[in-house]
C-alpha cells in the first residue's frame, strides 16, 4: 500500500484517520468501526462495502 495515499485517505463517513491493517489488507477505521476492503492495491472507500470490526480487533490496533 502507498504510504502516500495512507497519508490522504479519511474515512468517508466521519473523515477520521484510517489505519491500516496489513494481514488483512484493511483500512480502519476506530471511530466508526468500520474496515474498508483494499483490492488490487485499491482501497474500496464505500461504506456498503466495510465490514463491522469488532471491539476485540479495534483493542489488538
Amino acid at each position: 500500500m502507498n504510504h502516500k495515499l495512507l497519508d490522504v485517505l479519511v474515512c468517508p463517513v466521519c473523515k477520521g484517520d484510517l489505519v491500516y491493517k496489513k494481514d488483512n489488507n484493511e483500512l480502519i477505521c476506530r471511530f466508526d468501526k468500520l474496515a474498508y476492503p483494499i483490492r488490487d492495491d485499491i482501497p474500496v472507500m464505500l461504506e456498503e462495502e466495510a465490514r463491522t470490526v469488532s471491539s476485540e480487533e479495534l483493542d489488538a490496533l
